[in-house]
């Protein structure tokens, strides 16, 4: 089992950036796709950028051009650099397993999330 801590989060303005780290356990990491997912009060939980094991990214829409995510397989690290935020990216962040099948198996769990809040 792979778990994740996720940690960078806070309050921010609009127009500002913030880094998320997320670090996590388990020799599996390095294998699979990761991803940032968020989830804002009353809401699902949405992926919002993807990376796969050979670095390949994706990103939905609404967060194209403004999040970066990349990962580091030594530190078994995912981050995600958010640049430009805007209120509507106000949400905890969660990192784990693009994969919901391997989720859903339980070969991940998920974490706490950070709390990003960008307000003015």
């Amino acid at each position: 089992q792979v778990q994740f801590a996720e940690s960078g989060g806070g309050l921010v303005q609009p127009g500002g950036s913030l880094r998320l780290s997320c670090a996590a356990s388990g020799s599996i990491f390095s294998n699979y796709a990761m991803g940032w997912y968020r989830q804002a009060p009353g809401k699902q939980r949405d992926l919002v950028a993807a990376i796969s094991s050979l670095h390949n990214t994706n990103y939905v829409d609404s967060v194209k051009g403004r999040f970066t995510i990349s990962r580091d397989n030594t530190k078994k690290m995912v981050y995600l650099q958010m640049n430009s935020l805007k209120p509507e990216d106000t949400a905890v962040y969660y990192c784990n397993l693009q994969d919901s099948f391997a989720r859903a198996t339980g070969l991940s769990s998920w974490g706490r999330g950070t709390q990003v809040t960008v307000s003015s």
